[in-house]
């Protein structure tokens, strides 16, 4: 009895968010009427694009390692495994993003320029943090709005720089509530 008892623990530990802050995360998107924003997965070479880059271009672009398209698809299978199916899913335009929205295999998703990468887009930069701020708190659901974009959008909004594939779960307000890292 004592080792079933164990092993449920064990399950329990081995399942259960990694901490308090992931587990809050994780609780809010299931609850709905929030906002997901998910920087693109690993996708190797710096911070911006070559010089020359073309956005209708991907062979011009960085692009997912093969790391970072096996992350995407564990981060969309561990959506899927807690039931979290966004409401509206959006994308930068760049061909990362697009790639990690596809590998996840939640739902479709569509291409918002707000969400566009404003180390790249500099002459834009003021626009982009007006038009992406006004996307998040234009939010009201119901559901999830699941943006992936880019690590400087992210900060822009948040303060928060996170890592490829993170998630930052905020509110309409820009409140967060919690962050959740590419499953191990």
């Amino acid at each position: 009895m004592r080792a079933l008892f164990f092993c449920l623990l064990l399950s329990l530990l081995v399942t259960a968010p990694a901490s308090a802050d992931e587990a809050a995360a994780w609780a809010a998107l299931r609850t709905g009427n929030i906002i997901a924003l998910m920087r693109h997965t690993d996708a190797p070479g710096g911070t911006i694009d070559p010089p020359g880059f073309k956005l209708e271009d991907c062979a011009t672009q960085r692009n997912l390692s093969a790391q970072g398209r096996a992350d995407a698809v564990a981060v969309g299978k561990a959506m899927r495994d807690r039931g979290v199916k966004p409401a509206r899913f959006l994308s930068s335009p760049w061909c990362r993003c697009r790639d990690t929205a596809q590998l996840m295999n939640v739902g479709p998703f569509e291409f918002e320029n707000a969400f566009g990468h404003p180390l790249v887009w500099t002459d834009r930069r003021a626009a982009l943090a007006r038009d992406s701020r006004a996307v998040v708190r234009g939010w009201k659901g119901p559901g999830v709005l699941l943006v992936i974009t880019h690590g400087a959008s992210i900060t822009a909004l948040t303060g928060y720089n996170p890592a490829s594939g993170e998630i930052v779960v905020i509110d309409n307000t820009v409140k967060q509530i919690g962050h959740i890292p590419v499953p191990k």
